[in-house]
């Protein structure tokens, strides 16, 4: 089960990120991935506890699994949902989604260190961020 319920939006694929081969260019799911992370961090009221105690998140490693071609002018959902944390770690899922059809188009995810913002050292995840994560209902994912 997640940590926090599955943040999900949806977006029209624009003609900006296709590639020679015609589809959704391999790189832009990675900044897609990293966009909604923010976005979903910020939502559940990550940040300000972040900042306060002089950290960040960095990405470790990001692991992505292409099944289908996604193409300019479809819509799709992206998922995201924290998947669990460590000590100074959070591993952090993603599913891309065609909506005319249901598909899962690619899935991811990201091992997420927390890191100090000044030094880069990986620090402990404080507790005011562990707040975060455990005050949001947890649900399992659709």
């Amino acid at each position: 089960m997640p940590v926090t319920p599955v943040y999900s939006k949806r977006i029209v694929i624009p003609q900006s990120v296709i590639d020679e081969n015609g589809h959704v260019n391999n790189v832009t799911y990675v900044q897609w991935m990293q966009d909604i992370a923010i976005e979903h961090y910020t939502a559940i009221g990550g940040i300000g506890p972040t900042q306060h105690v002089g950290a960040t998140w960095v990405a470790r490693s990001h692991l992505i699994e292409y099944f289908l071609p996604a193409f300019a002018g479809e819509e799709i959902e992206i998922r995201t949902w924290i998947e669990n944390y460590r000590r100074v770690r959070s591993l952090r899922k993603y599913e891309f989604v065609r909506v005319s059809d249901g598909k899962l188009l690619v899935q991811g995810e990201t091992d997420w260190v927390f890191v100090d913002a000044k030094n880069g050292n990986p620090i402990a995840i404080p507790q005011e961020v562990i707040i975060v994560f455990n005050q949001i209902p947890k649900t399992p994912k659709e």
